[in-house]
């Protein structure tokens, strides 16, 4: 998939307990051609990064240590500056319950993990569509 030139730069936050998964997924990134990516572990981390600068898509797992990533979105959404915030859960917790519940937390996109963390298309198809109006 062809990234809009528009949104190379977007800044890109990677949240996951697994430095494995990180690193893949800003493998993945880069490879589509974004350039500007940074990473927490944990939700606890993850929220005091957001809070002290600027990011314009968050990648978030769901099961982490501290604050998992339903907390976090919940905690973001309820933050006046980090509202509106385009946050995609990438997990592998999948069950329609857990989805329900992202969806009213306010979630922009799910993803599922499956063998890989997630397909290249499948990740740049939900940035794309979350960020070019």
């Amino acid at each position: 998939m062809e990234i809009p030139d528009k949104i190379k730069n977007i800044k890109i936050f990677i949240i996951d307990d697994a430095a494995s998964v990180r690193s893949m997924t800003s493998t993945i990134l880069c490879d589509a051609g974004f350039t500007n990516m940074e990473e927490a572990s944990d939700g606890i981390n993850a929220f005091k990064k957001l809070q002290s600068s600027h990011y314009d898509f968050v990648i978030c797992d769901w099961t982490m240590p501290n604050m998992d990533g339903l907390e976090l979105l919940d905690t973001v959404r309820k933050n006046e500056k980090l509202k509106s915030i385009s946050f995609l859960m990438a997990t592998s917790v999948s069950d329609a319950t857990s989805v329900k519940a992202a969806i009213q937390f306010g979630v922009t996109d799910y993803i599922t993990k499956i063998t890989k963390p997630f397909a290249y298309d499948i990740l740049c198809q939900k940035i794309v569509k979350a960020l070019v109006k």
